[in-house]
C-alpha cells in the first residue's frame, strides 16, 4: 500500500490526530488540509509531490491527481474575509494532469464530471461535464462523448493502468 494512499485512508478514522496525516502529505510537499473532503477511490500519483489543494476543496468518486497540480485562490491580493472565493468542487472521473493550475475567482469553481484538465493548463473557470480543457489560459478544446461511462474497465480508470 503506498503511502499516500494510507494517509488517505487514516483521514477517515476519527482517532488519527489530523496533524499526524497532514504532516504525513507534508513530507512529500503536498499541502492538503484536513479539511478538504474525499470521494471514494481518488487516486493521487506520484506521491503527491507538489500537490496544493484549497482547504475549501471537495473532490469526488475516481479522480485522478498528477504531481504539481494546485486547486487554489485567483485573488490572492485580498485578504481571505474580503474575498467573494466560495472554494472548488471536483466531481466524479475527473483528471487533473501534472502540473494543472485550477485558480478560483468568485463563487465556487467547479470541474465538471469526467472532465480531463491537460497537463501545465491554467483553468480560471468553471468546465462542463466530459470535457478536456488545455492551455494557459484554459479553453475547452474537445468534448469526451465517446468515453464509456461511467469510466471504469478491467485494467482500471479509463484503460490505464493506475498502480501507486
Amino acid at each position: 500500500m503506498a503511502w499516500i494512499t494510507l494517509a488517505l485512508f487514516l483521514r477517515r478514522l476519527r482517532f488519527v490526530p489530523k496533524r499526524f496525516v497532514y504532516e504525513m502529505f507534508f513530507c512529500y510537499g503536498a499541502d492538503i488540509p484536513w479539511t478538504v473532503k474525499f470521494g471514494d477511490d481518488v487516486k493521487i500519483h506520484h506521491r503527491g509531490l507538489g500537490v496544493v489543494i484549497h482547504p475549501r476543496t471537495t473532490i469526488g468518486n475516481r479522480v485522478q491527481i498528477w504531481h504539481g497540480v494546485t486547486l487554489g485562490r485567483a485573488d490572492v491580493f485580498r485578504s481571505p474575509h474580503d474575498s467573494d472565493f466560495g472554494g472548488f468542487v471536483v466531481e466524479d472521473d475527473a483528471m487533473l494532469c501534472a502540473g494543472a493550475k485550477v485558480l478560483g475567482g468568485s463563487g465556487t469553481t467547479r470541474v465538471g464530471r469526467g472532465t480531463i484538465i491537460a497537463a501545465n493548463a491554467v483553468l480560471l473557470e468553471s468546465t462542463g461535464d466530459w470535457e478536456v480543457w488545455a492551455g494557459i489560459p484554459a479553453r475547452k478544446v474537445a468534448d469526451r462523448k465517446d468515453v464509456k461511462r461511467p469510466g471504469r474497465t478491467s485494467r482500471g480508470t479509463f484503460g490505464a493502468r493506475t498502480s501507486l
